[in-house]
């Protein structure tokens, strides 16, 4: 009888470590809601502060908000990535200032990494800019929207895949994140990544990119329960349908192609940094939510940030970044981004 006693419970073991290594997506419900409203503020709120003096690219106030960044990796345990000797990416004066001459300081990339179970030499970027546009007659220009929203989007989003991969449930391809610089003048941050890669472009599936969705626009003065999608759909109809069906199971927002059209005279595809990516045949997906009175303004302030709205769209990268790392097979690349 203990014999037989001792068979089945070294079962149940098996099969429960078995059903953690088979079932990777279990608990994405459980580690989206971490994301939350209340932390997403709490980081916004020192990110987008005056402290930071507007965040420009190489300033002092933009190196101080990446330290805070550093420091949020550092307290949950996300380490930089491998191959790299710290979480920065330097990025020389003279790189970013090779095309227009802005006289612009040394400035960094900043990433953190969770490495994959099964496949992790096969990369998902999760990107967001960093910098803003500084001080300007004496006033901060915060950039609590631009792309402070972001910014912070990436910490919650690293803080809920390091907390799955603790927990047993880790993604199976790798996820970086990635906090570019330079996007201001000209995505010099992330180009130079593309030109610069830690990890060979042939082995990067998708860029999830991220830059202002903390407020709504004039075409949605009744309701921030929308996101723009732009690009999913350019090089890859597998990513097109991950977005739909993660918002479908998860977010709930309406999604808005209005951006998604070639023709539109925004040319938002090409203004963030999933372009880079994109280019280079990488399936990408820029998340955003319009440009609103503050753009670019002294206004774009943390008092105006939407947070419930802000963690339902973080919320939707999270679920987009999940599926896309623990799918059987990598993205499919099946059209020209034409």
């Amino acid at each position: 009888m203990k014999k037989i006693i001792l068979s089945i419970s070294l079962l149940v073991i098996a099969c429960s470590c078995a059903s953690k290594k088979d079932n990777p997506t279990k608990g994405v419900a459980e580690y989206m809601n971490t994301i939350t409203a209340e932390e997403l503020k709490t980081l916004l709120t020192v990110v987008a502060s005056d402290e930071m003096e507007g965040r420009e690219t190489g300033s002092e106030g933009q190196k101080k908000a990446g330290r805070y960044l550093i420091e949020q990796y550092k307290n949950n345990g996300i380490p930089f990535p491998k191959g790299a000797t710290d979480y920065y990416q330097h990025i020389p004066a003279a790189y970013l200032n090779a095309k227009h001459k802005e006289n612009l300081s040394d400035s960094e990339n900043i990433w953190a990494f969770i490495e994959g179970s099964e496949k992790p030499n096969e990369i998902v970027v999760v990107s967001a800019h960093y910098d803003h546009v500084g001080v300007k007659n004496g006033e901060v220009y915060n950039g609590a929207d631009d792309d402070g929203s972001g910014t912070v989007a990436l910490v919650e989003i690293a803080q809920a895949f390091e907390k799955a991969k603790k927990e047993g449930h880790g993604p199976k391809r790798s996820i970086l994140i990635l906090h570019v610089t330079g996007e201001e003048h000209g995505l010099h941050g992330s180009r130079f990544y593309s030109e610069n890669p830690l990890f060979p472009l042939a082995n990067t599936v998708a860029d999830v990119n991220i830059d202002m969705i903390g407020r709504h626009d004039e075409f949605h003065p009744n309701s921030s329960n929308y996101i723009y999608l732009i690009g999913s759909d350019y090089l890859s109809f597998d990513l097109f349908n991950v977005c739909e069906a993660m918002n479908k199971q998860y977010a709930h927002l309406d999604i808005d192609y209005k951006y998604n059209d070639r023709s539109d005279p925004n040319r938002f595809y090409y203004r963030s940094d999933h372009y880079n990516f994109a280019k280079n045949g990488i399936p990408s997906v820029f998340l955003f939510t319009g440009t609103h009175a503050d753009y670019h303004q002294p206004g774009d302030e943390v008092s105006k940030i939407e947070f419930d709205a802000l963690a339902k769209r973080t919320q939707l990268a999270f679920t987009i970044a999940w599926e896309i790392a623990n799918r059987e097979k990598r993205l499919v690349v099946d059209k020209d981004g034409k």
